[in-house]
């Protein structure tokens, strides 16, 4: 009667496990070389902060006009547009405008800049809402616009549509202006255009003459693409009232003496790491600081990927602290792993008991690690929310290297003939007592 084999998995192969190894290494000095010299992305590299690189940021209480309570969201996210396209459209690309206390209040953040007197009036102007006919002639400004809503319409086919409310004069001017271009109609010349602050909003056209102030500009919009137009059109003043809480300037000095001396400590609290787990775990502390190092280029990539985080001196602090996190979890697993080596297991075993014995101490650290983030994230403003973010974003990338790109590697020098268990721990029972160890259990 034949016997059922059990078929054993094989590990890598020694040849294998040396050309991976050899593979890794080159990459992670190829890639450490790139991010080193801030060659990420065609040249994209980490978006600083203010408190960094140096400008002025102000903070504004928002409002909404009298009656308009209910929509104060959508007036909200209106404002914000606005403020952003001033500021775009002024020269200060890299400004960032978001909302702060829970959606009640808007921060400004304008790099490079001294004088925050010049970006309060430029925030703070009303823009400039003109309409135009197909010659380039403005015949109604925005002072005439009473209001601009997005509208549905399904009787007729509209669909989403801009309704534009005009006072007396801008009736009369809109209902010449359309007479006139609607008789240009077959020449294809009987648009409208509508400019904010100069730039070209839309231009639609006019197919007949539209008297009495009430106006319905279609075009095939979604619900948003209409709510959009409409607060841009609305925006001859802001959408909501804002009131200056405070406005500071940061020094670029300060800025460049405080991310000096941050990246100084970091370099040095990281070498301290290192060279602690070497001793302390031996082999074991030479794959960490390996893996650590993957973990540092893999998060300043993602860093630089995502346009939404800038990195601040809190944020510096996020990342520190998700290094002690990734630094963590390799203590638990190798701590896990020599007690499996004192119990005579061989190294392969012992990796491998390791790594599932430390899973769950890893799994719950992190996930606790990533509420509080999380809290600091949804309730936290403008330094809180940037060092949440990094947290958050340092803590998983740990997990997966202290995890994933650790056991890659150390499976790989266990394969590559690197056995030997005092390699690994420096207190290792003799043979009689492994083998007392194992029939006693």
């Amino acid at each position: 009667m034949a016997k059922n084999k059990r078929r054993r998995r094989k590990g890598p192969s020694k040849r294998g496990s040396i050309i991976a190894l050899c593979i890794v290494l080159l990459l992670t000095i190829f890639v450490g070389y790139l991010g080193f010299n801030g060659l990420w992305l065609d040249g994209r590299g980490l978006t600083l902060g203010l408190d960094l690189r140096g400008g002025v940021y102000i903070e504004y209480e928002a409002t909404a006009p009298e009656g308009s309570e209910s929509d104060f969201s959508t007036l909200m996210d209106g404002t914000v547009k606005v403020i952003q396209n001033r500021l775009t459209g002024a020269g200060y690309s890299e400004a960032t405008v978001q909302t702060i206390n829970n959606g009640t209040g808007i921060r400004a953040e304008i790099p490079s800049v001294t004088d925050p007197e010049a970006i309060v009036q430029l925030v703070g102007k009303t823009a400039v809402l003109s309409f135009r006919d197909a010659d380039g002639h403005e015949f109604m400004t925005g002072k005439n616009v009473k209001s601009a809503t997005a509208a549905y319409d399904s009787q007729e086919g509209k669909g989403y549509y801009i309704a534009l409310d005009l006072d007396s004069e801008g009736a009369d001017l809109f209902g010449a202006a359309t007479a006139a271009a609607a008789l240009k109609k077959s020449t294809g010349q009987n648009q409208i255009s509508i400019y904010l602050d100069n730039e070209l909003l839309m231009n639609p056209s006019a197919d007949s003459a539209i008297y009495g102030g009430n106006i319905a500009i279609t075009g095939g919009f979604t619900q948003e693409v209409a709510r959009e137009y409409a607060i841009q059109i609305q925006s001859g003043a802001l959408p909501l009232n804002l009131k200056e809480l405070n406005h500071s300037t940061v020094s670029a000095t300060l800025g460049d003496n405080a991310l000096s001396g941050a990246v100084t400590a970091a370099f040095i609290g990281i070498l301290l790491i290192m060279a602690f787990m070497i001793l302390r775990y031996r082999l074991n502390g030479v794959v960490a600081s390996w893996a650590l190092c993957i973990y540092i280029i893999v998060l300043f990539f993602l860093l630089a990927l995502f346009d939404g985080i800038q990195l601040t001196l809190p944020g510096l602090a996020g990342i520190v602290l998700g290094i002690g996190m990734a630094v963590d979890a390799n203590v638990i697993i190798y701590e896990r792993f020599n007690e499996e080596l004192r119990a005579g297991r061989d190294v392969k075993t012992a990796a491998k008991s390791g790594f599932k014995n430390a899973m769950r101490a890893i799994l719950d650290a992190n996930v606790t690690t990533m509420i509080a983030g999380l809290v600091l994230l949804f309730f936290g403003t403008g330094p809180i929310q940037g060092f949440a973010k990094t947290l958050l974003l340092g803590v998983v990338v740990s997990m997966l290297t202290a995890v994933l790109v650790t056991r890659f590697l150390l499976t790989r020098f266990i394969g590559a003939g690197l056995d030997n268990p005092k390699l690994y721990c420096g207190r290792i029972p003799a043979a009689a007592d492994a083998q007392e160890t194992k029939e006693v259990q």
